[in-house]
């Protein structure tokens, strides 16, 4: 399932420089104020980090925002973005046997009845860590944040974050908790689900940080905040879960990407991207991704928090570093359909279905409009697009559909693209 390259963006989604798009203010939640969903923008200046006195005294962070796009492609993978990093040849840590091949920390560190957050940060803390990377030809353009994975030096990250370093194989540090630098090298990257898996030299002797469950996650429970906020190393932020299964849609073209997200109130800044969101027994829920801003000038890189920030779900995380630490390259499922969002926000219309495509080969017809995914229901194209992307290739979707005034369902295989 891509985003089409030649979809241009509708009338409410207005391009500018150095940006994708301004989100269309019906969307998700019609009743909100206009807002922009965002990865920290290009230019945001920092501070120094409070670990690493000989760190850059400015950093930027690659520029994108969250549009509502009209109508999304479900072809072909014509988009969606190339993994553009590959296994390291020959290294015994490359983890070719995917996460259970190197052992990621399951265990939580702390009781069930935990309520210190103070507790958390110093279990936590010693696994987080800051990451400078190259962007618009500057060595140390970019800041972000990551978590160790396991004892073998691979650390998670952001996919926006270190996009552009392994583009052109630019330079990316990673800096600990106790201020040291290493070297990291992208073993694989997924722009479509925001994931980027890299070897740290000399992060072996790092605790990994522990994994939990996104999906055991209630409204209302306390989660944590962990990453580099405007160059602020290792800083802490708390609040709750706001929202969960909360579809989003990040950039355009082959830098989209699709979150079934856990929204959280907890301060998410510039710089926090690819920073563990962590539950109160100290385990990791989700990847913080990216925020909303609230009155942004379309020129201006001066977007904060304001309390509405989203994470990838750990779930998710962990089928895509799986994939890349046993090929180096990250799948993502696809139907081969066309769908257009309606003005009654109501579902998304069936455009068009690619030959040879499970689409094709199913009950889906070309008018039909997709009105549920799984039993829960669509307000547009970008929430088909999420609840696909919620899968594996290999597996199947159940569309509930309208068609001539009948309402029926149809189960559509899903095949898997690159990206």
């Amino acid at each position: 399932m891509t985003e089409r390259d030649d979809e241009g963006p509708d009338e409410h989604t207005k391009p500018y420089p150095g940006s994708f798009g301004q989100v269309d203010p019906r969307w998700p939640q019609p009743q909100v104020a206009p807002a922009t969903y965002s990865y920290p923008a290009p230019g945001y200046p920092v501070a120094p980090p409070v670990s690493a006195p000989d760190e850059p005294r400015s950093s930027r962070l690659p520029g994108w925002t969250w549009p509502v796009i009209s109508v999304i492609a479900l072809v072909l993978g014509l988009a969606g973005g190339a993994v553009a990093g590959s296994l390291v040849a020959g290294d015994d840590n490359s983890g070719s046997g995917g996460v259970l091949s190197v052992h990621p920390r399951t265990e939580a560190p702390l009781d069930a009845d935990n309520t210190s957050i103070a507790a958390v940060s110093a279990k936590m803390l010693p696994s987080t860590v800051q990451i400078i990377a190259e962007y618009n030809g500057k060595a140390q353009g970019a800041t972000g944040s990551g978590f160790v994975f396991d004892k073998v030096g691979h650390v998670i990250t952001n996919n926006h974050v270190v996009a552009e370093a392994a583009g052109d194989d630019g330079p990316i540090e990673v800096i600990d908790h106790d201020g040291r630098h290493m070297k990291a090298s992208v073993v694989g990257r997924s722009a479509v689900y925001d994931i980027a898996v890299l070897q740290v030299k000399g992060a072996e002797d790092l605790p990994p940080a522990a994994i939990g469950s996104s999906e055991q996650m209630h409204v209302g429970e306390t989660v944590v905040a962990f990453g580099s906020p405007l160059g602020l190393s290792a800083t802490v932020t708390s609040g709750i879960v706001s929202a969960v299964n909360r579809p989003v849609t990040t950039g355009d073209g082959s830098d989209s990407s699709y979150i079934n997200a856990v929204q959280t109130d907890a301060a998410i800044n510039p710089g926090n991207s690819g920073g563990p969101l962590v539950n109160l027994q100290g385990e990791v829920i989700g990847v913080n991704s990216a925020i909303a801003s609230l009155g942004g000038s379309l020129t201006s890189d001066e977007g904060g928090n304001i309390g509405v920030g989203f994470a990838i779900p750990i779930e998710q995380v962990l089928v895509t570093t799986d994939q890349i630490l046993r090929t180096g390259e990250a799948k993502y499922p696809v139907i081969g359909a066309n769908v257009r969002g309606t003005e009654k926000l109501d579902g998304a219309t069936v455009e068009s279905i690619a030959a040879g495509s499970p689409a094709s080969k199913s009950e889906l017809k070309v008018g039909d409009l997709i009105t549920k995914v799984d039993g829960k229901p669509v307000t547009g194209s970008s929430d088909v697009v999420v609840a696909v992307r919620a899968h594996q290739p290999g597996e199947s979707v159940r569309l509930t559909v309208r068609r001539g005034g009948k309402t029926m369902e149809i189960t559509v295989g899903l095949d898997g693209k690159t990206g």
